[in-house]
């Protein structure tokens, strides 16, 4: 068996098991807790303020990539530019999705925080994809992926709608793309000079994931702000970095 198979078979195993192992797990409805922030204050009558415009720099890197890749700065294979447009629009409305969310939280705004947040993570499981392993069939999965996450959050919705909620699509969504993306930069090579951009991005991830897990814990310890809010701000900062990345990574061919 070859190397390629041996990679192919671990990354579609691990998919598989993942799948099977939700499809085992008994439903998981969504905690109406989770709704329920360590930070409360209005100020300049913004409900939730530092939660709601903590989003502001997810517009920023959103429109910033668009911008980028627009002007062609980012160095990046054509076929992947439909991919980066999604991306990059998905990280722009989560800024809009998740500040409305975070004005009045409750399930029904969370839909249009979670709707953008599964558009990119799919988008950018294709462009790893497409870098590392092959084109053709990233560029085939990139619609089927983003509407498999679309409609994971529309599931998620309808089923909280009949009192049976059940959030194992929207999880694997989430964060089977951040188990396996890790696993496809280790095991293949790609033609630029570093990967830095996405270890970035996936650090980031993982930091702001903290961030929201003690979200009251470290508003106890700052006083004016949550780890949630922090969670926006660090996860903004990541696919910053990540596009600050593409621009200025360097080709094997270009650095000889």
């Amino acid at each position: 068996m070859s190397t390629l198979d041996y990679r192919i078979l671990l990354i579609g195993g691990i998919c598989i098991l993942a799948i099977v192992a939700a499809l085992f797990a008994p439903p998981i409805a969504q905690d109406l807790n989770y709704h329920l922030f360590s930070d409360t204050h209005t100020y300049f009558g913004i409900p939730h303020f530092w939660n709601t415009v903590s989003n502001a720099p997810f517009l920023l890197v959103g429109a910033y990539g668009l911008h980028k890749l627009t002007h062609n700065k980012l160095n990046v294979a054509a076929e992947l530019r439909a991919a980066l447009y999604i991306f990059y629009t998905g990280v722009l409305f989560v800024g809009l999705g998740s500040g409305y969310y975070h004005l009045n939280p409750n399930n029904v705004t969370l839909v249009w925080d979670r709707l953008p947040m599964t558009i990119g993570f799919m988008a950018l499981f294709c462009v790893v994809i497409a870098e590392y392993i092959a084109v053709k069939p990233a560029k085939a999965l990139l619609a089927p992926l983003i509407l498999g996450g679309i409609a994971s959050v529309a599931y998620w919705y309808t089923t909280e709608t009949h009192q049976q909620g059940d959030l194992r699509p929207y999880a694997l969504v989430q964060f089977l793309p951040m188990l396996v993306i890790p696993l496809i930069l280790l095991t293949y090579k790609h033609p630029f000079n570093h990967a830095k951009g996405y270890w970035w991005l996936i650090t980031c991830y993982g930091v702001a994931k903290l961030l929201e897990h003690f979200d009251p814990q470290i508003h106890g310890l700052l006083g004016f702000m949550s780890g949630h809010a922090l969670k926006h701000v660090i996860a903004a900062l990541g696919i910053g970095l990540f596009t600050q990345h593409l621009i200025t990574r360097l080709t094997i061919d270009q650095t000889e």
